[in-house]
């Protein structure tokens, strides 16, 4: 019998975002992607105008939040079919930077191609290496990637919060 994770890891999830934010520096918060391009509406509980330009985010709930993250993330991403020490880091990632970008890190930590989608192929590799190793991995791929955007200076330290925390879950998980 498998359990589903997906109610602890949501949890720790939604303790990374917060509530209803309508920052016009934030280019999440425009429903155009860029600042000033589109119409602001915000984010909530990480659910971005951005993603989801024609969801009123201002009056979004946390159960459809949940419901969006299940959906659009952990499913969309395979993370049920992942070891635990793995599926948390990997929602995370996808939520913070994208699926296919998250796909991509833990791709690469795992030896194959990194296309973004996780396949047989991905699954197979993934499954086939030390699930502490791919934490590892994902998070040094992660961080780097992060060094790298024009926004670090900003966001950096909170974002390194974010994965700091992300490793002690590793632990539990493991």
């Amino acid at each position: 019998m498998t359990t589903d994770r997906f109610p602890t890891y949501i949890n720790r999830l939604l303790s990374h975002e917060g509530g209803y934010s309508s920052d016009r520096q934030d280019p999440g918060n425009w429903t155009g992607g860029q600042v000033g391009v589109g119409e602001l509406k915000g984010t909530k509980f990480g659910i971005a105008a951005n993603t989801y330009p024609k969801l009123d985010i201002k009056s979004l709930t946390r159960d459809q939040a949940i419901a969006i993250y299940r959906r659009d993330f952990w499913d969309r991403a395979k993370c049920a079919q992942l070891p635990p020490a793995v599926a948390f880091q990997l929602l995370d990632g996808a939520v913070n930077s994208g699926i296919a970008q998250a796909s991509r890190w833990l791709q690469r930590a795992a030896g194959v191609a990194d296309d973004g989608l996780i396949g047989a192929v991905s699954l197979a590799a993934i499954k086939a290496r030390d699930p502490n190793d791919l934490v590892f991995d994902f998070n040094g791929y992660r961080i780097d990637f992060m060094t790298r955007l024009k926004n670090w200076k900003v966001h950096g330290a909170g974002w390194m919060r974010r994965i700091a925390q992300n490793l002690h879950f590793a632990a539990l998980d493991n």
